[in-house]
């Protein structure tokens, strides 16, 4: 007999979590953080305001507020809004500068780019956006600069013969004459055909009827192939050969000549403690984000860790253990090359090309 399983309900509410002895606590809210955990359900947490320098976006149970980004002015970067208690530090790029977004939470200040004498400005420098040039009147493109015009082009339109706007009076009666003709020329040779065909018919329904003889010696030979094969049937079904499509023997022949293809193994913490070596501190962050790590697993890495390598380690973990679920990493701590070449691959997106060389001349990558 099936007995259906009853839903579990949910005990808290959405803006209330469940400590370890069983009780719905409400959470803190955002500018706020845990500062003692309530110890009824009819007592409220004690939360207290983040310290400067310091904020918390989001409804939370956690003892620590995130630190504030510092927009570096050594990388051309400027504060367009404060950090608060409940936002983060908004930075922007000063003037002659725009934002060249690498992922959601990382960019960096790249100059805006400058029109040359041969080029022309359509849209000027934005905040997000760099400057758009084109190519002067007379001017054409190649290979991201403006040559002047040569030969008759698409860009050099000026070069090209105009064209007569004036068309022939009689122009519409000579296409209309040429058509005719066309088409007159069509009937006669329809009309000599059937004559041909009907005169060569007619000729050898003659030889047909002035020979009988060689009509009988033709019925004669169709009769003698008749028997020959007939008297061959038997010998054809007795014996079947199998045809086998030439196709089909050309793919069995592609298959056999496949190599066998084993994947190249890696033990996991190996390979993480060494991009931690190669990549610098600050951009693992951006790296593990490439790699689709989420914002919430990496805000746990670093609360669960103090340590900034630590932290840094576990990101990485997440990353080969998702990998490994969805098919792309070993198993037993191993990692197959498909996740590591993308790691490579996001490397050298990062400009990192020196820190993928590395781990390829260490793994015997070719």
């Amino acid at each position: 007999m099936f007995i259906p399983a009853v839903a579990e309900v949910q005990k808290c509410k959405s803006d209330e979590v469940e400590t370890e002895d069983g009780i719905c606590c409400n959470m803190c809210l955002p500018g706020f953080k845990l500062l003692n955990k309530c110890q009824s359900e009819d007592k409220r947490t004690n939360c207290t305001r983040c310290p400067a320098g310091q904020y918390m976006s989001q409804p939370n149970y956690y003892h620590n507020c995130f630190s504030c980004r510092q927009c570096k002015s050594s990388r051309s970067e400027i504060v367009i809004t404060p950090c608060k208690s409940n936002q983060n530090t908004i930075c922007g790029c000063k003037a002659g500068y725009y934002k060249h977004i690498i992922d959601s939470k990382t960019f960096e200040c790249v100059q805006c780019k400058k029109c040359k004498p041969e080029e022309t400005e359509i849209r000027k420098c934005l905040p997000e956006h760099n400057t758009v040039c084109a190519c002067k009147e007379k001017y054409y493109r190649v290979k991201d600069m403006c040559q002047p015009c040569r030969n008759c082009t698409a860009e050099c339109g000026h070069l090209c013969p105009k064209e007569s706007t004036t068309a022939p009076k009689d122009e519409s009666h000579f296409l209309i004459n040429i058509i005719a003709g066309v088409a007159v020329g069509a009937g006669v040779l329809i009309v000599l055909m059937a004559v041909i065909t009907h005169v060569v018919t007619k000729r050898q329904i003659k030889k047909k009827l002035l020979n009988p003889s060689s009509q009988s010696s033709d019925v004669s030979l169709h009769f003698s192939e008749q028997v020959l094969i007939q008297s061959e049937e038997p010998s054809s079904s007795s014996s079947s050969v199998e045809v086998v499509p030439p196709r089909a023997v050309f793919v069995d022949r592609e298959l056999s000549n496949l190599p066998d293809c084993v994947p190249l193994e890696i033990r996991t913490s190996d390979l993480i403690y060494t991009v931690l070596d190669v990549v610098p501190v600050a951009q693992v962050k951006q790296l593990v984000r490439s790699l689709n790590v989420t914002d919430k697993e990496i805000e746990w890495a670093e609360m669960d860790h103090r340590s900034c390598k630590e932290a840094h380690y576990q990101m990485l973990r997440v990353w080969a253990e998702r990998g490994s679920r969805t098919g792309g990493g070993g198993r037993g701590g191993m990692l197959h090359q498909p996740l590591l070449q993308e790691l490579l691959d996001k490397l050298r997106l990062m400009h990192l090309g020196q820190a993928a060389e590395e781990l390829e001349t260490k793994y015997s990558i070719q």
